[in-house]
């Protein structure tokens, strides 16, 4: 998927990961500060090569089949303030700084959608 000839990822961090059949690790994308899960997308080494090396958060569009750095035309950026890989290596937890929303739709998280009610739980307390 790489577009253009550059260093590759660090083989260490590489190692760590279990990518997809398309060579692609989920990333969810988080507040650092506040921990509201903000969106998931996906990047593939090079996504990820260019997140840490230039704070920017860029990933693997699968629509466009192309990298996008977040906020690159909204001007909603995200900072990227830490990058932590999960046990099994399949999912990447991208904590950032969000300018603005975080969703194309203009909220401020992709997840303003509550589902009907779990029995027994009430709205807006899940996990509390």
């Amino acid at each position: 998927m790489s577009d253009v000839a550059s260093p590759a990822l660090d083989p260490e961090v590489a190692a760590l990961l279990r990518h997809d059949p398309l060579g692609l690790v989920t990333a969810v994308v988080q507040q650092h500060d506040t921990r509201e899960v903000l969106m998931v997308a996906w990047m593939d080494d090079e996504a990820l090569r260019r997140t840490l090396t230039t704070g920017r958060a860029t990933y693997w569009s699968r629509s466009r089949q192309e990298y996008w750095v977040k906020g690159e035309t909204s001007g909603h950026r995200q900072w990227v303030r830490e990058v932590r890989v999960d046990c099994d290596g399949d999912a990447l937890l991208v904590l950032v700084d969000q300018e603005g929303a975080a969703c194309h739709t203009g909220e401020r998280t992709c997840f303003f959608r509550a589902l009907p009610s779990v029995p027994g739980v009430r709205p807006g307390t899940a996990g509390a």
